[in-house]
């Protein structure tokens, strides 16, 4: 009788590994402690929750994640890559290679049609999606040629998104992508990333101040006065659909 061992799943890579990091803002002889000393992992491909009151340091968090700001000490490594280590030319490198930013307000040039701001993005990128793939990922196939002014908030975010998204970056980090939208509009942004997350296999953060928007995802890490608070996984995940807003 031959006997079948199934061989474990490989564990997943973590594409960060953050250790120690802190953020002073001084102002004068005033000392703001934005991150105090955190550390933790963010596994490839997972989607993440990041909560929090305001001021907890969710954003500043995001931001030394992404490139945009650096840390005051502690290490940051993406891949092999030790991003608090590197300088502006650096960072400006890695953020436009690798990475994907959404915001609450969406940024879009007004004089533009959605394919025309998503376009923009595909000019720079080393192996960019085509703006017409990255909008159908977002179901705005029809809306590609109006102007930001004839779109809807949440169509105008899903621009966004698809901006975000062409060229085909690794991490795409959201800092309150829903904040500016009702329920009903909100649900179809958060399905809009969470496709992507799974079709794409892109490594999604997102920022909220919605606890009900926390059951999508993979792992929820919660901040509180600049330190980690609590970082749990969700056994159980729910669709968008099913966020209780």
């Amino acid at each position: 009788m031959n006997v079948i061992i199934a061989k474990p799943k490989p564990k997943p890579k973590p594409i960060f590994q953050i250790s120690n990091l802190s953020k002073i803002y001084r102002t004068g002889e005033v000392e703001v402690r934005a991150l105090n000393d955190v550390s933790v992992d963010i596994v490839e491909g997972e989607m993440i929750v990041l909560l929090g009151p305001s001021g907890s340091g969710k954003s500043t968090f995001l931001n030394i994640v992404g490139g945009l700001d650096q840390a005051s000490s502690g290490e940051v490594l993406f891949k092999d890559l030790e991003l608090t280590a590197c300088n502006e030319t650096q960072l400006t490198r890695y953020r436009r290679d690798h990475v994907g930013f959404v915001f609450q307000f969406y940024n879009l040039i007004p004089s533009l049609t959605a394919w025309e701001n998503v376009a923009l993005v595909t000019e720079v990128a080393k192996a960019p999606m085509t703006a017409d793939e990255a909008l159908a990922m977002v179901d705005l196939e029809n809306r590609m040629h109006h102007f930001p002014a004839q779109l809807s908030g949440g169509e105008q975010q899903r621009v966004a998104i698809a901006r975000a998204i062409a060229k085909r970056p690794e991490v795409l980090l959201c800092d309150e992508p829903t904040g500016a939208l009702d329920s009903k509009t909100g649900i179809i942004v958060l399905e809009a990333l969470s496709r992507i997350n799974t079709e794409l296999g892109t490594t999604t953060a997102i920022i909220t101040h919605n606890a009900g928007i926390q059951q999508i995802a993979h792992r929820v890490i919660s901040f509180l006065d600049g330190r980690l608070s609590d970082v749990k996984e969700n056994k159980s995940r729910i669709k968008p659909a099913e966020v209780v807003w």
